[in-house]
């Protein structure tokens, strides 16, 4: 027991095993770090939304039109996956209770998992609470100390941290360029290489068929992220890899997510009997996380089933693609060559980038300004989303709102800044000439719409 040393000039005495004085480091200043990022407009805060995910809502307090939602089918609100979440709780209660290997899996679980391997074309899918979780778990599963995984510069930071996590030597290749791939891994054998299907904040596809070729050549397992593919590219939404005709034996590992286009959350795995269950013996993120709620997995089986059911969202997101992007060439702005609904428009600076989003903001707007370390430095952009739920009036109004930031349409730095797409693969040749066919169609109806000066 220590006893207190009380009076003049006397202080509390120390325990006997105390650490010495000198062995002790000041706490971290973090303070002077967050003012760090303030003055270089890399800060980032929260905004409070007051209602359900959809393009009118509020956020802070005031009414705007979100441009930066991943809900690209506009089903985060659908009245049958709020019916069945309601009646799945009535069921199966509330939380799940524990993991997966406890006594959290249920059957919801169960009936979810094999519905997504019925539409992904693959024999067993493993559901993960998220989509970070998901690359975590498959990459350390798979590679460890002495292997090298490849990575395109531009994945999701979930990809890139599951390589380190797992203590492999990580390797990044440039931005689509299976040519540079191919070079690296004929120098050093990799275990695994790993890619989004669609970037997510560029918007442009994985040029796929090459990256199977080089996988194939190298006898390396081959991740595909298709975060923001499924749902929203190929039959039915079954996502990029159908939309370049690639089955399960080009792409052994296909990992999704449940939150963007399904509108629920989640992720999952979907790949060979063999691979699940190494994932459910050895994937730290699955094996050590509570289930998601049983109600949760009732609610996806609907959202999924509109997914695959109502093609009529996919062809209006293509509709509502080619007239941003008419609307933007006639405006003379720098946008990304995407053709998915995530629609960067290139800013430059993070100062730029912010100050765009506010003045889309003052417009009765909501759009994100993207800025490093997400992005690149000197790419900070406005990452523009669109959902199969906007109306030609939202798009007006946003359009309406971009021919007025200052210096978007005569930019060229912002050009400069972005690093080069490469466009590798037949798929997304032939579907940027989908979206660039109905951009031109829509040249016509924008300048009708501009004639009849409408007010908003």
């Amino acid at each position: 027991m220590v006893t207190a040393l009380v009076g003049p000039n006397r202080s509390l005495a120390k325990p006997k095993n105390a650490i010495p004085d000198k062995y002790l480091m000041a706490a971290p200043d973090l303070t002077a770090e967050l003012d760090r990022l303030r003055t270089a407009g890399l800060y980032r805060r929260r905004r409070v939304q007051d209602g359900p995910q959809r393009p009118h809502g509020r956020t802070d307090g005031r009414s705007l039109v979100n441009f930066c939602s991943n809900d690209y089918l506009g089903l985060a609100n659908h009245p049958a996956l709020i019916a069945a979440l309601q009646q799945g709780a009535a069921r199966w209660g509330v939380g799940s209770g524990s993991a997966h290997l406890v006594n959290g899996h249920s059957a919801a679980h169960q009936a979810l998992e094999e519905d997504l391997a019925e539409f992904t074309g693959r024999p067993r899918a493993l559901l993960f609470s998220t989509g970070y979780m998901a690359n975590l778990g498959v990459i350390a599963a798979l590679s460890g100390r002495g292997d090298t995984v490849f990575e395109d510069r531009l994945n999701h930071a979930s990809l890139l941290d599951g390589a380190l996590l797992a203590r492999s030597r990580l390797r990044r290749y440039p931005h689509a360029d299976a040519a540079a791939l191919e070079r690296l891994a004929q120098r050093t054998a990799p275990r695994l290489i790993a890619t989004d299907g669609v970037f997510s904040m560029d918007g442009d596809l994985a040029p796929l068929p090459a990256l199977a070729q080089v996988a194939r050549q190298a006898d390396a397992w081959l991740l595909v992220d298709d975060a923001h593919g499924l749902g929203v590219l190929g039959r039915e939404g079954r996502g990029s890899l159908d939309h370049c005709g690639l089955d399960a034996a080009a792409v052994p590992i296909l990992m999704g997510t449940l939150g963007k286009a399904f509108g629920t959350f989640g992720a999952f795995v979907a790949g060979s009997e063999a691979l699940i269950e190494t994932l459910i013996q050895r994937a730290r993120p699955y094996i050590y996380t509570t289930a998601t709620p049983p109600a949760l997995a009732a609610a996806t089986r609907v959202s999924l089933a509109l997914a695959r059911r109502e093609d009529w969202r996919r062809e209006r997101l293509t509709t509502l693609i080619g007239r941003l992007r008419a609307g933007a060439a006639q405006l003379g702005l720098p946008l990304a060559d995407s053709p998915t609904p995530i629609q960067p428009l290139l800013a430059g600076s993070a100062e730029r980038a912010l100050a765009w989003s506010a003045a889309l903001e003052s417009a009765g707007l909501l759009v994100t300004a993207i800025r490093p370390p997400t992005v690149p430095a000197g790419t900070a952009r406005l990452r523009i989303t669109l959902s199969a739920a906007h109306t030609d009036t939202d798009l007006e109004r946003l359009l309406d709102a971009l021919a007025g930031l200052p210096g978007a349409g005569t930019n060229h730095d912002c050009r400069a800044a972005q690093p080069p797409i490469l466009v590798e693969s037949r798929c997304e040749l032939e579907y940027m000439d989908r979206i660039n066919r109905i951009s031109q169609d829509s040249q016509d109806f924008f300048v009708a719409v501009r004639r009849s000066q409408l007010t908003w």
